[in-house]
């Protein structure tokens, strides 16, 4: 299969990818993106300062969307197939026009201009996939006018968006339902038949399962495989308490069956108590047979967010379909942040001053409170260079690789959310318990560094119901929050945080020293937190 190249984001991942698949890049092409056409990896890396580099080496911060597209944007590609090209691209000309007299009065001048901007973008992405789509002759200026024209317009608006973007979660939404309407209207006509409409589905899925990204081995390591994340949430209950389950969603899961399991995409069921008894049989009898379904909780989501309407971005990351974005920010380490606050700031692994240097806690058997001021002092540091590198990550991708294809499948005014997340937790909250409830001693190199820890005694550990020590997770989790919630962020985006390693927990855990629960180095963090 061909592997899209998309410079945009970085040249240096691209030429990475060559080296590791034996390929050499095209001068002229690397000349392009180097000299000519500045990309979002060389804008960040124009910027950072140097602790955010040195967090960044030394993976205290790990994953940061600075040299790919960072994805996590779902466009919602039912409005092309619901309104068509020309409706999309009208709307957005008046919204366009709309913005004059704020332009003409001055009214917050850089967003109004970066708006307007904005929006001619939008319109030029919609023209350019209407085009697309007329050299494989079709003419999806209108809407859709039958089931086989709805799945192949929302596969267009999808291919649009993978073809001018790779980022680390290209969802595809929330389509399975809105489709149904479609085959049954045609159902209804007679001018379709099961057997055809389960065909039309799995053409589309298998479309679905072809898209590839060149990306280089460290991504794939950190991501866990070759993941594109095309996430398509299914089920769930309406507001009104109706099921959102369509005789669609049972043939969206039975491609599984008759295309055989598939990490892509990833079906995701929205599940409820009140879900039709019959579709919670048949996904998890999938389940069994398939392994190839994840589950969410839609009776938490839905009212969360007042909207029987949202999809998930990658794997967790609940918006309301074209209506909200996510600024992608991966994790921070706080097990390694842990170590920093005992070793003073100085990286227990490169052995280089990478936190603010702080007097190390040199007594022989590490003090809960001392080393839980400590940690407190450096989780306020790390949360100023996360939301920083964030804050200039985001500002770059908007300058130099933004995703007008998806962002014209939005509303004009989105609500942004700033994704942050915490890697180590369960490590960081076992090594404080241990601290707190048993005797851990420090053993120290010869410059006096704490590499290992010796542990005396019996203490509580996360994951088993202890409120002694699950406290002390909750207390990490909403003192980090705050901190977060402190700062500025870019295009004013609400700081979320998401407690999850499932992909990149080797990663953080190579990158990480031993740690007073007793953990190795170099072995995972405890996947799911």
């Amino acid at each position: 299969m061909k592997r899209a190249l998309h410079p945009f984001g970085g040249i240096n991942m691209i030429k990475s990818s060559f080296h590791a698949y034996g390929r050499e890049m095209d001068s002229e092409f690397e000349y392009l993106f180097t000299d000519l056409r500045k990309t979002h990896n060389q804008g960040v890396f124009d910027v950072y300062s140097p602790d955010m580099l040195r967090c960044r080496k030394s993976g205290v911060l790990t994953g940061l969307p600075d040299g790919y597209g960072r994805g996590r944007i779902i466009g919602d590609y039912r409005r092309v197939a619901l309104y068509g090209i020309s409706y999309l691209v009208r709307e957005r000309e008046l919204q366009f026009a709309d913005l004059q007299s704020r332009l003409e009065k001055g009214e917050d001048l850089e967003a109004t201009i970066r708006l307007r901007e904005e929006l001619a973008e939008h319109r030029h992405a919609l023209l350019q996939i209407q085009e697309m789509a007329a050299k494989y002759g079709f003419d999806i200026s209108r809407p859709a006018q039958n089931a086989q024209e709805a799945v192949q317009w929302l596969y267009f608006a999808y291919l649009a968006a993978v073809k001018s973007q790779n980022g680390g979660a290209m969802s595809l939404g929330r389509t399975a339902s809105f489709l149904d309407i479609y085959i049954e209207r045609d159902f209804k006509a007679g001018v379709l038949n099961e057997q055809q409409a389960q065909e039309l589905i799995d053409h589309f899925i298998m479309k679905i399962r072809m898209v590839r990204f060149l990306r280089t081995p460290e991504f794939d390591s950190l991501f866990s495989g070759d993941p594109i994340w095309a996430t398509e949430v299914i089920g769930g209950m309406g507001l009104d308490g109706r099921t959102l389950v369509t005789k669609n969603s049972f043939r969206y899961l039975h491609t599984l069956h008759t295309m055989g399991p598939a990490p892509e995409p990833n079906l995701t069921i929205l599940w409820s108590e009140e879900l039709p008894i019959a579709f919670k049989k048949y996904a998890a009898q999938v389940s069994i047979v398939t392994s190839s379904l994840q589950y969410e909780n839609d009776d938490l989501m839905r009212t969360d967010f007042n909207s029987d309407d949202y999809a998930i971005a990658c794997c967790v990351s609940p918006m309301v379909i074209g209506k909200q974005m996510q600024f992608f920010g991966a994790r921070a380490n706080l097990a390694k942040t842990l170590l920093y606050a005992i070793n003073g700031g100085v990286d227990e692994k490169l052995k280089i001053q990478v936190g603010p240097k702080t007097a190390p806690l040199m007594d022989d058997v590490l003090d809960y409170d001392k080393v839980m001021d400590s940690l407190d002092h450096f989780m306020d540091w790390l949360a100023v260079q996360y939301i920083s590198a964030l804050n200039i990550i985001h500002y770059m991708h908007d300058k130099y690789s933004y995703e007008a294809s998806l962002m014209a499948l939005h509303d004009r005014d989105v609500y942004r959310t700033m994704a942050c997340g915490i890697a180590g937790l369960s490590v960081a909250t076992d090594s404080l318990s241990a601290i707190k409830y048993a005797r851990v001693k420090p053993i120290r190199d010869e410059n006096g560094l704490a590499v290992d820890f010796e542990i005396d005694g019996e203490y509580p550990q996360y994951g088993n119901n202890d409120e002694r020590v699950d406290s002390i997770a909750c207390d990490l989790v909403e003192r980090f929050m705050k901190k977060i919630k402190a700062l500025p962020t870019y295009r004013n985006a609400v700081p979320t945080q998401s407690i999850l390693t499932i992909t990149s927990n080797v990663v953080y855990g190579q990158k990480t020293g031993n740690t007073p629960d007793g953990r190795r180095a170099g072995t995972p963090v405890r996947a799911g937190r």
